[in-house]
């Protein structure tokens, strides 16, 4: 994708949208420069169709992927509070889970910068939600229990029924699948808003592929991935 383009419209919003619409961004992820506006016309020029011009430079730091989004260096916890934060989870979990009176089990492994936690049962769905909803909101409950009493960052991971493994999978196929259809096409592709572990999959699936390649677009819970044709 251009990081520049020049765009033209009957008035500064107009161009500003065609703009936007041709290099597929939001607004607030570019740089807007008006380069020749409705109001500086001359008398000889009054008759002629009203054009106004803007140039749209993406933002530094915009267009790259979420590669680095979850990846900033983590604390290594000690020992007395990776067994802390296990103990918190663990005593959460052992009555949370009684309370729903359903037939499972979980597993706790602690490492130096955090926590896994694997859910096991039947008849889970509830807590996983729609394309894991309901389980990244959990994880992040769990962030919190894990950390009380810890001055350090503690890094929850949790799976239930091996949901996370299996979505991997999927998403990578559809990846493939997608990438094929864009090339075929030779038109972008726009997915559904993901979570930014998700899109990571797409975007690690796919950045090696010879013939698209992937960016992230929107804000914050609307952030989607479009996969698009190299520029040669």
């Amino acid at each position: 994708m251009e990081k520049s383009i020049i765009s033209e419209g009957k008035t500064t919003n107009e161009a500003i949208e065609n703009g936007l619409k041709k290099m597929n961004v939001s607004k607030n992820m570019v740089d807007i420069k008006i380069l020749e506006s409705q109001e500086k016309r001359s008398f000889f020029s009054i008759l002629t169709p009203r054009v106004v011009k803007v140039q749209l430079t993406l933002k530094e730091n915009k267009e790259k992927n979420d590669f680095n989004k979850n990846d900033r260096k983590e604390i290594e916890l000690s020992k007395e509070e990776q067994e802390k934060a296990k103990s918190n989870v663990e005593s959460f979990l052992k009555d949370f889970l009684e309370k729903l009176k359903i037939d499972n089990n979980y597993t706790i492994e602690h490492s130096k910068t955090g926590l896994n936690v694997n859910i096991i049962g039947k008849d889970l769905g509830f807590l996983i939600g729609y394309r894991g909803e309901t389980l990244y909101c959990f994880q992040n409950i769990l962030t919190s229990i894990a950390g009380k009493g810890i001055e350090n960052r503690v890094r929850v991971i949790l799976d239930i029924e091996g949901y996370k493994e299996k979505r991997e999978k999927a998403l990578q196929d559809l990846a493939e699948k997608l990438a094929k259809t864009v090339i075929k096409t030779r038109k972008p592709l726009t997915l559904e808003p993901m979570q930014a572990y998700e899109r990571k999959i797409i975007h690690t699936k796919l950045q090696d592929n010879k013939f698209v390649e992937t960016r992230s677009i929107g804000e914050e819970p609307r952030r989607k991935i479009v996969i698009s044709l190299k520029k040669k």
